[in-house]
């Protein structure tokens, strides 16, 4: 983990240090976004439910190294949640052999810095399009979980923070527009996917990954 973030922190130090050098010609912008998300997690063992609402907001920057090529980070605060059916769940499950299903909603947290590539079209009518890729790094800050089973006493928004990863990485894949409405602002919207790809359970018996759709709007001065 500790390996982890002194990667991020120089690859942040760097891509900034990188973007400052183009800023004279071409520009930095930092927005504010706030946003749905629609999310759902799949466990290794049992099946996703059903999707989830949850939020997203906080700072948007763009640094922009190209006429039609930018650098896409920011600093958001995303609730990611989804419904499970899984199969001997700790803590709930005892240990024993019988196997048991699970009925859970999970309501996580997490600190994003994503680290992205937006290729832009060339701008008409004060209109331009965008396609974005890259990296997801999210920081867990809560966990929380509804459990329900044949047998048990239903549980309502236990804290799991300890049975979930500090760190989430996905693979983000979006497009959308952004079109201008002053001289030095402008107002975006698309969509993104954001597909985890690390195990978000703390427990290596127990591998689950989540993932989420997020309807993005932001404003940029």
């Amino acid at each position: 983990m500790k390996k982890t973030l002194i990667s991020l922190l120089l690859l942040l130090v760097t891509s900034q240090l990188f973007a400052q050098q183009s800023l004279s010609s071409y520009g930095f912008r930092l927005g504010l976004t706030a946003h749905p998300t629609v999310g759902w997690v799949k466990p290794e063992t049992g099946k996703s439910n059903s999707v989830a609402l949850g939020f997203s907001y906080g700072l948007l920057a763009d640094f922009n190294f190209a006429e039609n090529y930018t650098f896409a980070t920011g600093l958001t605060i995303t609730t990611l949640n989804g419904k499970s059916t899984e199969i001997n769940v700790p803590p709930y499950h005892d240990g024993s052999g019988t196997q048991t299903a699970y009925d859970l909603k999970y309501k996580l947290q997490y600190i994003e810095v994503p680290l992205t590539v937006k290729l832009k079209t060339v701008k008409v009518n004060e209109l331009r399009w965008y396609g974005q890729f890259g990296l997801s790094n999210g920081f867990n800050i809560g966990a929380k979980q509804s459990a329900e089973a044949t047998g048990m006493t239903k549980i309502d928004n236990q804290n799991i923070s300890d049975q979930i990863n500090f760190y989430r990485a996905g693979l983000i894949l979006g497009a959308g527009a952004e079109f201008d409405v002053a001289e030095h602002t402008s107002i975006t919207a698309g969509l993104t996917f954001n597909n985890g790809f690390t195990d978000i359970a703390e427990d290596k018996n127990h591998k689950v990954r989540n993932h989420y759709i997020g309807i993005n709007f932001g404003v940029f001065f």
